[in-house]
């Protein structure tokens, strides 16, 4: 059978595969992004027109790219409703502009690390990845002025507020030279922001694309993290230049977004609902991250580094002794605990041992603990040459349920 070339570059979704292998009954997951389902909103589909089971605009609902355009622009986005795309999640907005931008060979600016899905997503379709390295306040600076005259990347693709799996959010000052960069070299900017509503201090930071003055952009945001994830329901916004093709590219993929979320996502967008049910999870998600926080003090201080996150859902992790958290997966599941290898998140895995995502969203505090002292206890283990307590037959039952990563 005579598959195209690109299938060879096909990789699995290390994430989703964790996740399965996390589904068995009793295991406390660290891995995904997951909300806590306690908090996802009742929704009523009681009043859904008839009329949403039929066929669609691609663009998406008229009203709700309104309200989108309405909230952009109030976060200094200068754009208008005809410049929105409705997708399915944010994923999709990733996977259309790699489409737009990508053939074997072409370099994209990324962020080391950066969000694995995108990484899948871009090699899919032959990018050779050119990273900047990550300070505590962003980029760094001089790396990625070099990146960007050296390289000359058809776009960068930036996460910078609560970066995924860093939790990093650029400065205000970074912000202004990072958008002057990007004009200075005319440089598309693909900026990624599913978790700017999640934020557990005062400080707000204006998007990238708002300060850009001549450089394309798209800017792509989710309702996956403070809606209903199951909705998939994720738009972008495109530079006049650029959005024609984003939309024949959606027209090809999928003739449009299901109407069905669409209709509910109207029912929560720019209203007070939504507004006081944010305010909820922020609060929520606080107590969380700070349990987390303190378990991770209590068994993970001899162990790691960290920086604890103004928001977003993840701890970044680095290990005082570098080892591929990749092989102690087996080991956690064992433990009846799941986390995310930090490897992942680099285009160059093999050369980033020590690294660990950990999400604070998913187990109820009551279980946080037990949970970051089991996985403590396989870090611990292997820091030392040793095994985790439970048997090396447990070990071996839980890689073989585990694909190879």
């Amino acid at each position: 059978m005579a598959f195209s070339e690109r299938v060879a570059r096909l990789k699995s979704s290390l994430i989703r595969e964790i996740l399965a292998a996390a589904q068995r009954p009793g295991v406390m997951s660290f891995a995904g992004g997951l909300p806590a389902e306690s908090m996802l909103p009742a929704v009523d589909w009681s009043a859904l027109p008839a009329g949403f089971g039929q066929y669609g605009m691609s663009e998406g609902e008229p009203e709700l790219r309104q309200r989108i355009a309405a909230e952009a622009r109030a976060l200094g986005i200068e754009c208008s409703a005809e410049q929105v795309l409705v997708t399915a999640g944010s994923q999709q907005a990733l996977d259309l502009v790699a489409k737009l931008f990508i053939d074997p060979g072409t370099p994209v600016l990324v962020e080391s690390p950066t969000y694995l899905a995108a990484l899948q997503s871009f090699q899919l379709f032959g990018a050779r990845c050119v990273t900047v390295s990550l300070n505590d306040d962003g980029p760094d600076l001089e790396q990625l002025a070099a990146r960007l005259e050296q390289e000359r990347p058809a776009f960068a693709y930036l996460i910078p507020t609560f970066q995924n799996p860093s939790a990093v959010r650029y400065s205000a000052e970074v912000r202004t030279r990072v958008a002057e960069l990007l004009d200075r070299h005319n440089v598309v900017l693909v900026e990624d922001e599913p978790y700017r509503e999640l934020v557990y201090d005062d400080q707000l930071a204006q998007p990238l694309v708002a300060q850009l003055r001549s450089a394309d952009w798209v800017y792509t945001g989710t309702l996956s993290k403070t809606l209903l994830p199951g909705l998939r329901i994720g738009y972008l916004i495109a530079s006049p230049k650029l959005f024609p093709y984003l939309l024949r590219l959606k027209q090809a993929a999928d003739l449009h977004t299901n109407r069905i979320g669409q209709w509910q996502a109207l029912q929560w967008l720019g209203t007070p609902a939504l507004a006081a049910h944010i305010a909820e999870l922020q609060v929520f998600y606080r107590d969380r991250r700070d349990a987390m926080d303190a378990a991770l003090r209590r068994h993970f201080g001899d162990l790691a580094e960290w920086q604890t996150p103004a928001g977003g859902l993840f701890f970044w992790l680095r290990l005082r002794q570098p080892v591929d958290t990749r092989t102690l997966l087996p080991q956690a599941l064992a433990q009846d605990v799941a986390f995310m290898p930090g490897e992942a998140f680099f285009v160059d895995p093999d050369a980033h041992p020590g690294y660990v995502r950990l999400n604070f969203s998913h187990v109820p505090p009551e279980l946080m603990e037990e949970g970051v002292a089991r996985l403590a206890g396989v870090f611990r283990a292997a820091a030392e040459g040793g095994k985790s307590d439970r048997s090396t037959d447990t070990a071996a039952g839980a890689s073989a349920r585990l694909p190879a990563v």
